[in-house]
C-alpha cells in the first residue's frame, strides 16, 4: 500500500508541473513494480524441486523491485525536504537523486560481479619457520556458483587469476553453492583445474550445508551435502571437516587445521576445534580455515595459540565504500571483523569478503576479492 501511495503521489504531482509524459512512464513502472511483488509472492523459492534458474530469476526480479522502488523512495525524500525549506531547485536534486541511485544499483548488478580485486597482504611472524618465509596462499571464499546459472565465463576469469599468482597453497574458506550441490556441477571442470604444489583446501560454509531449501525428508538432505563434499573430493580439493594437514618445507613444517562452520546465530556452531588438531596449544606455526570470522573470538582465541585464521561470509553485505585504504561497509554493524585484516598481538585473521553472491544479485563497491597472503618471518 505505501508503494502505491508513492506512486499515485509522483504521479499526481508530475501532472500538476506539467510533466505528463513522465507521470505515464511512472505509472508504467509502477505497474510493473506491482507485477514484480506479485509474480515473486507466488514463486515457491524455498523447494528443494525449484530449479536453480528459477531461483536465479527470482532473486533478480526481487532485486528490480527494489532498484525501482529505492530511486523513488529517496527522490521524494529529497523532494519533500525542498518543499519543507521551500527550496524549488531541490525538486532537479531530486531527479539527479534518484537517477544516481538507480544506476549505481544496476552497476553493480551487472558489472561489478564480473571484476576482480586481487589484494596482496603480507602478515609477519615471530614464530614463522625459516623455510616458510616468503609463503604465498592464495584465498578466495564465498563462490555462491548458482548466482551465475551455468554462466561459466566469470568463474573462468576468476581460477585464470588464481592459477596465474602461482601461490604455495589455495585455501577456500566455504559456500561453494547457495542452495544445493547441482549449482556446483557445470564449474566442475573449471574448479578442477586449480593446481598448488601444496595443494587446494577448503572447508563448508553455512550455505554447504543445504539449509536454505527445503528438502523431501532429512536423508535426501544429508545426501546432497555429501555429494557436494564428494565433488570437491573428486575434483582434487582437500575437504578440512575438522581434520588437518601438515605442509613439510625440509626439516620445517606448519600445520594447516579446518573446521566446519562455527557461526553466530541464527548459524550452527559446529566447529570442533580440539577434532581437527589436539595440539591446539604446541609450538607449531598453524594456520585455520574456518568459514565464519565470529569464531575468531569466539573460539579460536581463547582455545588455542593459533596463528592466522582465513574466513569469509560476510561478503561485507555486497556493498562496500572505499577511500585510498579506508574501507567501510554497512557488515560493520553485524560483525566486528568483517573485511580485511586483524590482529590481536601477533595473532591474524583475514575476512576475504567473497567472489559470489547471495540474496540481492549485486556488488556496490565490494568487488569480488582475490587475496594473496605472503606469510613473512619478523626480522
Amino acid at each position: 500500500m505505501l508503494c502505491i501511495a508513492m506512486d499515485v503521489y509522483i504521479c499526481r504531482r508530475l501532472r500538476r508541473n506539467g510533466y505528463r509524459w513522465l507521470a505515464w512512464f511512472n505509472a508504467a513502472l509502477a505497474v510493473l513494480t506491482a507485477a514484480l511483488a506479485t509474480a515473486i509472492a507466488v514463486m515457491p523459492l524455498g523447494e528443494a524441486t525449484t530449479s536453480n534458474s528459477a531461483f536465479v530469476t527470482g532473486q533478480y526480479m526481487l532485486y528490480t523491485f527494489f532498484a525501482l522502488l529505492a530511486p523513488k523512495a529517496l527522490g521524494m525524500l529529497v523532494y519533500g525536504i525542498g518543499r519543507l525549506i521551500r527550496q524549488r531547485w531541490m525538486t532537479v536534486c531530486a531527479f539527479i537523486v534518484a537517477a544516481l541511485v538507480f544506476g549505481i544499483m544496476w552497476w553493480g548488478a551487472i558489472v561489478t560481479p564480473g571484476k576482480i580485486d586481487v589484494r596482496e597482504v603480507e602478515m609477519a611472524f615471530d614464530n614463522l619457520p625459516d623455510a616458510f618465509d616468503g609463503y604465498r596462499i592464495v584465498q578466495w571464499s564465498d563462490a555462491h556458483l548458482g548466482t551465475y546459472n551455468g554462466r561459466t565465463a566469470i568463474v573462468e576469469r576468476q581460477i585464470k587469476a588464481i592459477n596465474d599468482l602461482h601461490p604455495d597453497m589455495i585455501c577456500f574458506t566455504g559456500d561453494l553453492v547457495s542452495r544445493e550441490t547441482a549449482e556446483a556441477l557445470p564449474y566442475r571442470d573449471i574448479l578442477a583445474s586449480l593446481h598448488a604444489p601444496d595443494g587446494v583446501f577448503s572447508v563448508l560454509g553455512n550455505h554447504d550445508y543445504d539449509n536454505y531449501v527445503t528438502w523431501a525428508d532429512e536423508r535426501a538432505k544429508l545426501d546432497d551435502r555429501k555429494a557436494l563434499c564428494d565433488l570437491q573430493t573428486a575434483m582434487g580439493w582437500k575437504l578440512l571437516n575438522d581434520d588437518h594437514v601438515i605442509i613439510r618445507r625440509g626439516d620445517d613444517q606448519l600445520v594447516l587445521i579446518g573446521t566446519e562452520n562455527f557461526g553466530d546465530r541464527p548459524f550452527e556452531k559446529r566447529g570442533n576445534l580440539a577434532k581437527a588438531y589436539s595440539g591446539l596449544n604446541d609450538g607449531n606455526f598453524k594456520i585455520l580455515l574456518q568459514h565464519n570470522p565470529y569464531a575468531w573470538r569466539a573460539n579460536t582465541l581463547t582455545n588455542s595459540n593459533i596463528d592466522l585464521m582465513l574466513a569469509g561470509h560476510t561478503h561485507a553485505f555486497q556493498m562496500m565504500l572505499t577511500v585510498g585504504n579506508w574501507r567501510w561497509s554497512p557488515a560493520c554493524f553485524r560483525y566486528r571483523e568483517w573485511g580485511g585484516d586483524y590482529s590481536e598481538g601477533d595473532r591474524h585473521l583475514y575476512v576475504n569478503i567473497g567472489t559470489g553472491m547471495v540474496g540481492p544479485p549485486m556488488r556496490i563497491g565490494a568487488t569480488p576479492e582475490i587475496t594473496v597472503i605472503t606469510l613473512k618471518k619478523s626480522r
